[in-house]
C-alpha cells in the first residue's frame, strides 16, 4: 500500500476473485462460470450495439427493464439494473446500513459482504451456521439490521424455503432483508413472488450464472418501488451509465431465449447429481447442493492438497479458507465430458483411488 492510501482503508482486506489463467490449457471447475455460451442470438444483438460506443448507454435501461419485468411478472418500477449483482449489494450496504443500522449474515457465506461491510464503514455480525452448514432462521429473527442471505447460500450450496425468508421478513419489520439469488435457478425457489407482500425485502440477481453472461457483467436488484428509488438514489450518485451498451442488448437478447436457458439449467442439474454420486463412490462428503457447484471435502486428504493436486493436472478447483471450511472445495458443475475428466483424474491422486 502507499503512504496516500486513507487509513480508513489500511485494514481492508479485498475479495479474492477466483483463478483466470492465462496460459495453458485448464478444466476451469473454480469460478461458477456456466459451461455453455449464451444463444447466438445473444451475441449477435451485442455486437450490433457495439456500433454505437460513441454513444452513452440509457441510464435507465428501460427497454431491459421492461424485458424482465415481462419475464419476473414484476412492474418496471420495481426493477434496477446494475453492473453484475455485486454492484446491487454494494448499492444497498450504502442504501440501508450506517452505524445505527448494521449488517448481518452467515459467517459461511458470500466473501463480499464483509468487504463490503468494511470498506462503507458499516458494523456488522456474522450468525454461525449449524454445524451441517445450515442456516437457522430463527438465528435472524428481531436482528434489528440489514439482514443479507445468499439462497441459495454460496460455498455451502444449500437453500431457505420462501415460507422461512418470509418468517425472517415479518420479524423484521423496520429493517431491509437482502435475497442475494444469484444461484437460484439450479434447484432453489426465489423470492421474487414475496415483493408485493414484503416491503423490506430486496432480491438480488444476476445473468452471470444461469444465463451465461458472466463476461457481460448485468445483474437487478427487485423490490417494491420506493426500495428501488433509494437504489436508483445513490447509482445516479456513484455510475449512473453502470450498463454499457452492449451488455443491456444481449440481456434483452437473454431473456428471449429463457427455453435455452432453462434446458442449459436443467442439464447443469443433471450432471451436477452425476458427479456428486461419483464423488460419494469415492469417500467423499458433501452438502445438498442447489447451485451450479458442490461443496465437497475427502476424509483422506486435505481440501488443499487436493486442489493443488488437481491443478498439477490442469483442472482448476477452488480452495476455501477460514477455519471451519478449510478442508472442503468448492467444484463448479461444467459439462459431462469436464467432469468425468475430474472423475478420472481424482481417481489417480493417492488417498483417493
Amino acid at each position: 500500500m502507499s503512504r496516500f492510501l486513507s487509513e480508513k482503508f489500511a485494514d481492508l482486506e479485498p475479495y479474492t476473485p477466483g483463478e483466470q489463467p492465462r496460459e495453458g490449457r485448464y478444466i476451469k471447475l473454480n469460478t461458477n462460470e456456466n459451461p455453455f455460451p449464451p444463444h447466438p442470438s445473444v451475441t449477435e444483438a451485442a455486437e450490433a450495439e457495439s456500433r454505437k460506443l460513441q454513444l452513452y448507454s440509457d441510464p435507465e435501461c428501460k427497454a431491459l427493464r421492461a424485458a424482465l419485468a415481462a419475464e419476473t411478472g414484476l412492474r418496471e418500477e420495481e426493477l434496477m439494473m446494475t453492473n453484475g449483482s455485486d454492484e446491487a449489494l454494494y448499492f444497498a450496504f450504502l442504501a440501508f446500513c450506517d452505524r445505527h443500522t448494521p449488517a448481518i449474515f452467515a459467517d459461511v457465506t458470500y466473501g463480499f459482504y464483509p468487504v463490503y461491510a468494511r470498506i462503507t464503514g458499516t458494523p456488522y455480525r456474522e450468525i454461525p451456521l449449524g454445524e451441517d452448514f445450515r442456516l437457522e432462521p430463527k438465528d435472524y429473527y428481531q436482528a434489528a439490521a440489514t439482514i443479507f442471505i445468499a439462497n441459495p447460500n454460496a460455498p455451502t450450496g444449500l437453500a431457505l424455503r420462501p415460507e422461512e425468508i418470509a418468517g425472517i421478513l415479518e420479524q423484521n419489520p423496520y429493517t431491509v432483508a437482502v435475497i442475494d439469488e444469484a444461484y437460484v435457478d439450479f434447484g432453489a425457489e426465489s423470492c421474487l413472488e414475496l415483493i408485493r407482500e414484503y416491503d423490506n425485502l430486496l432480491v438480488v440477481q444476476t445473468f452471470s450464472k444461469s444465463r451465461s453472461l458472466a463476461g457481460g457483467r448485468l445483474g437487478f436488484a427487485a423490490g417494491n418501488e420506493e426500495l428501488i428509488r433509494d437504489l436508483n438514489a445513490i447509482r445516479y450518485s456513484v455510475n449512473p451509465y453502470n450498463v454499457n451498451r452492449m451488455t443491456s442488448a444481449a440481456g434483452i437478447a437473454c431473456l428471449k431465449q429463457e427455453e435455452y436457458t432453462r434446458k442449459n439449467c436443467r442439464i447443469i442439474q443433471e450432471n451436477r447429481a452425476w458427479t456428486a454420486a461419483r464423488l460419494k463412490e469415492l469417500g467423499f462428503e458433501m452438502t445438498e447442493s442447489r447451485t451450479n457447484f458442490l461443496f465437497a471435502r475427502h476424509p483422506a486428504v486435505s481440501g488443499e492438497t487436493l486442489y493443488k493436486e488437481l491443478k498439477k493436472r490442469k483442472i482448476l478447483i477452488r480452495h476455501l479458507s477460514g477455519k471451519r471450511i478449510a478442508d472442503y472445495n468448492r467444484i463448479t458443475i461444467g459439462t459431462r465430458e469436464e467432469m468425468e475428466k475430474l472423475i478420472q483424474t481424482l481417481e489417480k491422486i493417492p488417498g483417493i483411488g
